[in-house]
This record gives structure tokens, C-alpha cells and sequence, in this order.
């Protein structure tokens, strides 16, 4: 009975707060309703933010809300994928792999330009790129056929390549490690000497405390314990 009681107040909070989120909206002029609605469709924002940023772009200055939507309207237009990492740009090559600085001998693969971004960020890896845009994930019909595997492979067999070690840095869940071992499968059928394959170290972060760390953590970091 208490069961049924909480969940017919349940029932009626949810009922009124979207009563009152529905007339809210109605509430806003078309213009600003519908550029609110779109906010909310994005990640991570919710209603009350989107109302938020709906507001904040309607007191812009003029000149800057020009700028931000010339900005939107040509995203699509202008960036690109660089012909040799994939990396977005809006040349034919991105920065990176323009940069001599670079050791050209080292290729990360990542799953996404956002994994790309991370090792940017933190300015610990001085080598080049290769962006997947995906992973193998037959739940999704994501096949090796679907990311940027054959561009890698080709990469690779190319007789200029100077690229001597891949660094798989997919990520370490079900999918992440599937397609690593697809990759790792079809270098090693390759036979192309002196091509060294390596993935990234897994195991506790700094600080952590072993007492709240899962059994797989652990397992990985035995298994790639170092010297000391």
C-alpha cells in the first residue's frame, strides 16, 4: 500500500513539473523556444541549461552573435579530415602531421579526435596520429569495414612509410580491446619487419588506494608492473 502510495506522488511531481516545463516553453517567443528545444538535444544539457544558453545568446552583443553563427553555418563547410591521420582540419593535412618536430616513426591510434585532444593536452607524446572515427561494436553494426582500419593497413604497406611502431590507444572496454585485437591480427599478417606493436599501459592512478580498486585494474597492473 505505502509502495502504491509513493509512486502516485511520484506520478503527480513528474505530471506537475512537466505541466510547468510546458508552459514555461510556451511562455518564450517561436525564435527563442526553438533555439532552446535545439540546446537541449545536445550531450549533457538539460532543459534549464538550454533555457540558460538561450538567454545568454540573445544578450550577446550583435556583432558576436554574427560571428557565432557564421561560425555554425559553415562548421560542415570548412573542416575536413586531414588526408594522412584524419584528424579534423581545414587544410589537406592537419598541423600535426605538418610538423617536422614530429617523430614521424610513431603512429597513435585513436578512437576519436576527443582521444586525439587528450594526449594534445598534456603534451606527452611527440609522434603522429591515425583516428579511427569509431570502433568495432557489432551491437551498434559498427564493422572494421565502418572505421578507418584499411586506410591504416594501406599506411602501412606503403613502401615510404617510415612508420615504425604503432601504439593501440583504443579504449580499455569490451569494444576498445576487440578492435585493438582486430588491428593487432591484421599487422602481424603483415610481416612487415621492424614494425613494433604496443598498447597502452593499464593499471592504478596516482593516488589511488588498492582498496577500492576493481580486480581487473589490478590484474592489468600486475601483469605490467615495471622495474624498480
Amino acid at each position: 500500500m505505502n509502495y502504491l502510495l509513493v509512486g502516485l506522488v511520484t506520478l503527480v511531481v513528474l505530471v506537475g513539473l512537466i505541466v510547468g516545463s510546458i508552459k514555461l516553453m510556451s511562455s518564450l517567443p517561436n525564435s527563442l523556444k526553438n533555439i532552446s528545444l535545439f540546446l537541449e538535444r545536445l550531450p549533457g544539457i538539460g532543459e534549464k541549461t538550454a533555457n540558460r544558453l538561450a538567454f545568454f545568446l540573445l544578450n550577446l552583443p550583435d556583432e558576436d552573435l554574427k560571428e557565432f553563427a557564421e561560425n555554425v553555418a559553415t562548421l560542415k563547410l570548412k573542416t575536413k579530415l586531414c588526408k594522412k591521420c584524419f584528424n579534423f582540419t581545414e587544410d589537406e593535412t592537419c598541423e600535426i602531421c605538418n610538423d617536422q618536430k614530429r617523430d614521424q616513426s610513431v603512429t597513435c591510434v585513436v578512437e576519436t579526435v576527443l582521444d586525439l585532444l587528450s594526449f594534445e593536452q598534456g603534451r606527452i607524446y611527440n609522434g603522429v596520429y591515425h583516428v579511427l572515427h569509431g570502433k568495432i561494436d557489432p551491437l551498434n553494426r559498427m564493422g572494421p569495414e565502418d572505421i578507418k582500419i584499411r586506410e591504416l593497413i594501406s599506411k602501412i604497406k606503403d613502401q615510404k612509410s617510415k612508420i615504425k611502431e604503432i601504439i593501440l590507444a583504443t579504449n580499455p572496454d569490451m569494444e576498445g580491446e576487440a578492435t585493438a585485437m582486430y588491428i593487432k591480427s591484421k599487422l602481424t599478417g603483415l610481416r612487415v619487419n621492424e614494425l613494433k606493436i604496443t598498447r597502452l599501459a593499464y593499471g592504478l592512478p596516482m593516488g589511488a588506494n588498492l582498496e577500492y580498486a576493481d580486480y581487473m585494474t589490478l590484474k592489468k597492473a600486475i601483469e605490467g608492473r615495471n622495474k624498480f
